[in-house]
């Protein structure tokens, strides 16, 4: 890259300003994009021994939320043994989806089924809100594979839809999952409730005032226009 800039910058005298700036723009733009890109092997290393509950490599969610959810899954692993992550990237690599991103993630942290028995990993791709959960053969007694996929798709999602609620998705997952793992009934999705646009068959005050405010001018250029000219004829009229 810094060759280029170099060649680019030799050619100074000869290309016009823009020009200039244009390929500036396209080099440092082509370089910069893989960067922001999130691989596996970008990812921390981490082990079940480790207590880190949440690991944010793009910041959405604020100091006092990150707080309340190290706190929920803390206690939920102390009561339970049960432990559960939570992963935030922004862009994930070329040809990765988010379910084999999070599947790679799962394999790096826990890398044996015997490890991985108590585990969940819940991953949040922020740039398209697309998420995918793991969990491990012990935790699926209680947080199945139907949970597990609700939890991720429906509870995580439905405050991302109300506008990026990122704090609340993952408190309201947090939550649901810290109830099922302990043994308590699952609690279910939110219930999206859909706003429906009724068109009003009737005019509003405002449209009829318009309506009439519009007869009325109408009238008036009519009346303005026709009394003059009748007036005209008639005195012409009797003048004959």
């Amino acid at each position: 890259m810094i060759q280029q800039l170099k060649t680019i910058l030799n050619w100074g005298n000869l290309l016009p300003g823009f020009v200039i700036s244009l390929l500036l723009t396209v080099i440092v733009g082509f370089w910069a994009t893989p960067a922001l890109a999130t691989g596996v092997y970008q990812v921390p290393a981490l082990s079940s021994a480790n207590e880190t509950w949440v690991v944010e490599m793009d910041d959405v969610l604020s100091r006092s939320t990150e707080g309340r959810l190290n706190n929920t899954l803390s206690d939920l692993a102390k009561k339970t043994g049960y432990e559960v992550r939570f992963l935030t990237v922004h862009r994930l690599d070329y040809g990765e989806t988010i379910d084999s991103f999070a599947e790679k993630v799962f394999k790096k942290w826990f890398p044996t089924p015997e490890i991985a028995a108590n585990q969940t990993l819940l991953v949040l791709d922020t740039i398209n809100n697309n998420s995918a959960i793991q969990t491990g053969e012990k935790t699926q007694s209680l947080l199945t594979d139907e949970i597990a996929e609700s939890v991720a798709q429906e509870t995580l999602k439905y405050p991302l839809r109300q506008g990026g609620k990122y704090n609340e998705a993952f408190i309201a997952a947090s939550d649901r999952i810290a109830t099922v793992l302990s043994g308590e009934t699952d609690p279910g999705a939110p219930t999206e409730v859909e706003t429906i646009n009724v068109d009003s068959t009737f005019k509003s005050a405002e449209e009829t005032n318009d309506t009439s405010a519009t007869i009325i001018v109408v009238v008036l250029l009519v009346v303005a226009t026709i009394v003059p000219m009748a007036t005209y004829y008639y005195f012409q009229g009797n003048r004959s």
